[in-house]
């Protein structure tokens, strides 16, 4: 285990050999960090968090209270993982094949979630591999995300539908004309195809 300084472990966490924790980052009761897996500095893994094998979390990121983060999921920097929330790594789930024998780690294909930088994503949501969280969207609590969540969304429902759009402060943006604007920054936006983009780059 390469524990970087400043770094703390609670006694209790299972740490595998090869993980890293790198400076500044918590491990907190309970937690396990599999083979290979990376915590980011000063990122935060809360009690009984899973972190699979050769997942990589970014720095400042928070994983919440028995969160379960299963292998490959790549979670950027300033990402938020609530409590219990999941993120999935199997298409089709079947503890058995056709002729009955038990399926090993080697008859299916690990698919992942990415959370692109400052996402959030709400406790006990599901995130349904393979999907991608956009930069500083956010998935609210209980959902369950099935398709790809663009930069800026905010998602709700099972299934997960776009219900509004939020700046990096985590509010919900108000329309302003044709712009979108933080109640808290005030910093303005400009929707397009879809997508959301910042005011920047409009010149707005």
């Amino acid at each position: 285990m390469s524990v970087d300084r400043n770094a703390f472990v609670a006694g209790t966490a299972d740490i595998a050999e090869d993980a890293s924790i790198h400076d500044g980052a918590k491990v907190w009761h309970l937690a396990q960090v599999r083979e290979g897996a990376e915590i980011g500095p000063r990122s935060i893994v809360g009690r009984g968090a899973y972190i699979g094998t050769g997942v990589s979390i970014g720095a400042d990121s928070k994983i919440q209270n028995y969160a379960l983060v299963y292998e490959p999921a790549a979670i950027e920097d300033g990402v938020f993982i609530g409590p219990a929330a999941v993120l999935t790594n199997d298409t089709y789930p079947r503890a058995i094949a056709p002729d009955g024998s038990q399926k090993a780690a080697d008859d299916w294909e690990a698919v992942g979630v990415t959370l692109k930088r400052g996402a959030s994503v709400g406790a006990r949501a599901v995130c349904v591999a393979p999907v991608t969280i956009g930069s500083w969207a956010m998935v609210a609590a209980g959902s369950v995300v099935t398709r790809d969540v663009p930069d800026f969304a905010l998602v709700a429902g099972v299934p997960a539908r776009r219900i509004g759009w939020v700046g990096q402060a985590g509010h919900k943006l108000e329309l302003d004309g044709d712009v979108w604007v933080c109640p808290v920054t005030g910093d303005r936006y400009v929707e397009a195809d879809g997508q959301l983009e910042t005011g920047e780059q409009h010149g707005v």
